[in-house]
């Protein structure tokens, strides 16, 4: 299993190049590490790649890290049941700053970013009602 998923994990480095800043894997579950400013495009990817296929955001969630900087990180979790394999995506937030909602690449999203809002105060672009 870990194979696998170091190999998913470089075919992913490979494409995404630095819009991913770090990858583990831990539990059986790859998690990867980016910017909230491409948030988008990597769940974009991570849905239509054919070696991704991850169709379905199982939820997301907003942390808070009182003693740290950036204070707040989003976790997105993904579920490929083609490839029968799941994926932990981070973002990490600055306090104040907005997170692209990613609502267009998953409309079950809208839920849980308010949430999020309602909890943290994390507030997400372009949500339709946020």
């Amino acid at each position: 299993m870990s194979d696998t998923l170091t190999a998913l994990a470089e075919h992913i480095g490979k494409k995404l190049g630095t819009k991913i800043s770090g990858s583990s894997i831990a539990y059986g579950e790859l998690t990867l590490a980016t910017d909230a400013a491409n948030i988008v495009d990597v769940m974009t990817f991570l849905r239509d790649d054919a070696a991704c296929q991850f169709k379905q955001l199982v939820y997301l969630a907003g942390v808070d890290y009182p003693g740290r900087a950036p204070r707040f990180e989003v976790v997105y979790n993904l579920l490929s049941l083609t490839q029968n394999q799941r994926i932990r995506l981070r973002a990490p937030v600055e306090e104040g700053a907005t997170v692209p909602s990613v609502t267009t690449v998953f409309r079950g999203a809208g839920w849980y970013e308010r949430e999020a809002w309602d909890l943290f105060g994390i507030p997400f672009s372009d949500h339709p009602d946020l």
